[in-house]
């Protein structure tokens, strides 16, 4: 995704597909990081012991850096592509999507399980919460106390959301800088004495899942 925004999900959304006695339920949600799209596959096997399918698809990062989808035991291709190719269509990124089947008893064949676990996502997807965001940038500020009034005026103004914050003699502060103010905060930062900041690099997220 190109600018200085992006789409992604607020508010999880659920929605139920069903066919030739096969239920199909999709669960949408945020996720920032490997670790985190864990927790929330773990819980939703968790709601579900008796289903026999739990395939998903993940979009992690601003320009989906970091994406992965599984059939999860159903043939190659039926599942896991069919949820990922709904997260592409609604544009999504931070976002990731499971679907849950119930077997009921008859095969569906290829065409089937592709319609049954696209149209599940898709539901999942039209009750979930979506917004735009801007794509932020985050800076580490280090500082001593006598600045923390005017750090905390610059946050203000620039609308920077906190991302971590160590008071102290000497206190850091994380900040997330929207893109499209990043040259402004950049030479706001620059005329403060006694202010030193870099670049956060982000670690990927690489838990195995």
């Amino acid at each position: 995704m190109q600018g200085y925004s992006y789409k992604t999900i607020v508010k999880t959304g659920k929605g139920e597909f069903s066919d030739r006695g096969s239920r199909f339920i999709g669960y949408a949600f945020e996720v920032t990081g490997r670790s985190v799209f864990k927790e929330r596959y773990q819980s939703i096997v968790d709601l579900h012991p008796k289903a026999s399918h739990f395939c998903f698809a993940f979009r992690i990062g601003y320009e989906a850096q970091d994406w992965r989808c599984s059939d999860n035991g159903e043939p190659s291709g039926t599942a896991g592509r069919p949820i990922l190719g709904q997260l592409e269509s609604f544009e999504l990124v931070n976002a990731a999507v499971v679907v849950v089947r119930y077997f009921g008893g008859t095969l569906l064949g290829v065409p089937g399980l592709i319609n049954a676990y696209r149209s599940a996502a898709q539901l999942a997807l039209q009750h979930a919460g979506i917004v735009e965001k801007p794509k932020l940038k985050l800076l580490q500020l280090e500082f001593d106390y006598t600045l923390e009034h005017e750090i905390y005026r610059l946050v203000k103004q620039f609308s920077l959301s906190i991302e971590k914050s160590e008071k102290g003699l000497f206190s850091q502060l994380t900040v997330g800088v929207p893109l499209l103010q990043l040259v402004e905060a950049n030479a706001a930062f620059s005329a403060v004495n006694g202010l030193t900041y870099q670049e956060v690099v982000a670690n990927k997220d690489s838990e195995s899942t």
